[in-house]
């Protein structure tokens, strides 16, 4: 069975080579709209629109259906999974959660000094213009809150998250930047004065807020509603 789609957008994208780029490629078709949940991913206009092979875009939904992008049916292909609002706030209020331990735990083991080393980035972070500046300081920053963690349990479950938003969300989500500014801020100002639980409740609170931020964007989208056409097909 051929795929029922046309040309799709990536002709000017730098050509792809591996699953784990076709795999972030799909998840930015899902997040622009080009895929609509319950419709069939197109795996040879894919293969086309990046100049791959079907190998990679193959491993590429192996790796999304086990992240809940999609659903593999044999012998019929493989259909995008309905995004809903609950899902969406539940994967932001576990990353809070994650990263709130891990500033308790870090702020339990360091104290005040904890927040006076992350002082100087995160005056970086508030003066940083541009989305790809503010990824790598706050990438940092995250890193550094982790690493002070010492929880390898904590490490590995990180490990284990995709991000929602395919990309940068600094530039894709509207009000992410200034949410992420404020919100390190005042976890700094918590770890300061060595208030563990006040630095897990300001971590939670930040990514409780950027998930309603992109709530409101994937809203705006459509990206909640299900379209008739193409709809995945009942199992036999």
């Amino acid at each position: 069975m051929t795929d029922g789609a046309g040309a799709l957008p990536g002709q000017n994208l730098s050509r792809l080579t591996s699953g784990e780029q076709v795999r972030l490629y799909l998840r930015r078709l899902i997040f622009d709209g080009v895929l609509r949940q319950g419709q069939r991913v197109p795996q040879d206009a894919v293969a086309r629109a990046l100049g791959v092979s079907r190998i990679p875009v193959r491993e590429a939904l192996i790796a999304l259906e086990r992240e809940g992008w999609i659903t593999i049916i044999a012998h019929r292909g493989a259909f995008v999974n309905a995004l809903d609002e609950p899902s969406v706030r539940d994967h932001y209020e576990l990353y809070g959660l994650f990263y709130g331990f891990g500033a308790r735990r870090a702020v339990e083991r360091q104290g005040a000094e904890l927040g006076e080393r992350l002082a100087p980035l995160q005056k970086e972070i508030a003066a940083a213009d541009g989305a790809e500046a503010l990824q790598e300081l706050t990438a940092r920053f995250h890193g550094l809150v982790v690493e002070a963690a010492q929880s390898p349990r904590l490490r590995n479950m990180l490990k284990q998250m995709t991000g929602i938003v395919p990309g940068n969300v600094f530039e894709l989500v509207p009000g992410v930047p200034a949410a992420e500014k404020r919100g390190t801020a005042a976890i700094v100002r918590a770890m300061k004065k060595a208030d563990a639980q006040a630095a897990e409740r300001e971590y939670v609170a930040m990514l409780r807020g950027q998930g309603d931020l992109v709530v409101r964007l994937f809203r705006g989208r459509g990206m909640f509603e299900r379209p008739d056409a193409e709809a995945e097909p009942a199992a036999p």
